[in-house]
């Protein structure tokens, strides 16, 4: 008896009301009740939303990119589709692919410690300065200028740097100038909108991680002489390590890739290596397969330097937030 008792399977919740009289029928046990009833089956249909959405959403257009970027022509011919390696020896063979590619690289590692420096102090300050009570609001009105969209904010930026803009009036009242500084259409204004816009990528990672610092080993740093310097220096940002690799990490792989604020915010000289992809697929369409070699070579590139970057700077142990 007690064997028939402990193999017999275990029976789900009773329920009372017509909520009962359908979790009894028949046709609940043999549809809804088996995922119910089965941990194997809860974890199915708990992964596979989620793996359907990495491999429809992600994955997918990837490899799509990938096979389109072997192809000598997109549509591919009537004849059948000729494989090539062409399209990537062409990144290499022509400067004028090669230098906005390596300018990219370097103008998000320009992008992504100026966000560092910038961030920092104000994640500091939110994390250790205001009152624990106080805290949600002052993250509430730093998050505010992020409600807006990517593109109301780029133009607030060409607002504020125009010959006509805040500070261009602001230098004039005060009379620090006479004429318009050009501040628009150059490395200054795409740096400045890109920081802007990607501030909050830097800024919560550091808020994540400054606020995880015990308040007592400050003290007792201080107790034991350190000044503020040293402070800094051998204990919060020995401690802040995973929120700074975290940030940077997003905030370079979403430099390198911005498409909206070049357009807006650059100009002739300041053209990175997006506006080269981008031009190449809204062209005719045998340029398709180009521009997604380009876009595998940039994968690739800012993938693995990101990932070394979180090797070297922040051990295994750290993650992207």
């Amino acid at each position: 008896m007690t064997e028939t008792r402990a193999s017999a399977p275990r029976a789900g919740p009773a329920y009372a009301g017509w909520i009962g009289k359908v979790t009894a029928s028949g046709l609940y046990s043999a549809t809804i009740g088996l995922v119910a009833n089965s941990a194997r089956a809860k974890l199915v249909l708990l992964l596979a939303v989620p793996l359907a959405w990495i491999v429809l959403l992600h994955v997918g257009p990837i490899y799509q990119m990938a096979r389109i970027s072997f192809l000598d022509n997109y549509p591919p011919a009537a004849e059948g589709p000729i494989h090539t390696l062409g399209n990537y020896r062409l990144f290499f063979q022509e400067p004028l692919y090669f230098l906005p590619f390596v300018r990219s690289l370097i103008f998000a590692a320009v992008v992504t410690v100026a966000a560092l420096v910038v961030t920092y102090p104000v994640a500091y300050y939110v994390a250790k300065i205001i009152k624990p009570q106080n805290r949600t609001r002052a993250l509430l009105l730093l998050l505010i200028p992020f409600w807006a969209g990517e593109l109301i904010r780029t133009f607030s930026v060409i607002m504020l740097l125009a010959n006509r803009g805040a500070v261009n009036v602001l230098l004039r009242e005060i009379g620090f100038i006479d004429r318009p500084i050009p501040l628009l259409y150059n490395y200054f204004s795409l740096s400045f909108g890109v920081i802007y816009l990607l501030a909050l990528y830097m800024l919560l990672p550091l808020y994540s991680a400054i606020e995880k610092i015990p308040p007592q080993l400050i003290d007792a740093a201080a107790d034991l002489g350190a000044g503020p310097f040293q402070r800094f220096r051998r204990v919060i940002l020995p401690l802040s390590k995973d929120g700074i690799v975290s940030g940077c990490s997003l905030v370079y792989l979403t430099s390198i890739g911005v498409f909206a604020a070049p357009l807006l915010l650059g100009g002739p000289n300041s053209v990175i290596f997006p506006e080269i992809i981008a031009s190449l697929f809204h062209g005719s369409s045998d340029k398709w397969p180009e521009g997604a070699a380009f876009s595998i070579l940039m994968l690739a590139v800012s993938l693995s330097t990101v990932g070394l970057f979180m090797r070297v700077a922040g051990g295994r142990s750290v993650r992207l937030m």
